[in-house]
């Protein structure tokens, strides 16, 4: 229908890939493929998004895109939950977290969640703490 046109051409504009309009999926890089998906998604209009590790593989550009897409989203009110593992990141791009290891080792916003006791909770010894003016095993 036309508000199903419009809806795509609004989608494709909103993530700046209206020139890959006529590519098949599997021709597009890892950045284009995710924001092309991310599109798929808006065309829904739907109150809640799930994304899986929509950063993973992709450039510096399209990151920007779709965090911005998704920034806008959470301002017109829709909840967005993602799998993410880059903790690099985390503070700048979502407002609360979960952290877990086969159950929730802790929840709220990264302020309050991300130190070092509810890290070694998730990760163990899988995870290496630097603090400014330390050196790693400094004692």
């Amino acid at each position: 229908t036309s508000g199903d046109k419009q809806a795509i051409e609004h989608a494709l504009v909103t993530l700046n890939i209206t020139q890959l309009r006529d590519r098949p999926v599997s021709d597009l890089s890892g950045g284009q493929r995710q924001r092309a998906l991310v599109a798929r998604a808006l065309v829904q209009e739907a109150q809640v998004y799930f994304l899986d590790e929509p950063f993973v593989g992709i450039d510096a550009t399209s990151e920007a895109v779709i965090i911005g897409v998704l920034r806008h989203l959470r301002a017109a009110g829709k909840l967005i939950l993602i799998v993410h593992h880059d903790l690099s990141n985390v503070a700048a791009y979502f407002d609360e977290i979960v952290l877990l290891n086969h159950q929730v080792v802790a929840q709220g916003t990264p302020a309050d969640v991300l130190n070092e006791t509810t890290l070694y909770k998730t990760y163990g010894d899988h995870v290496v703490l630097f603090a400014p003016g330390k050196v790693a095993n400094d004692e």
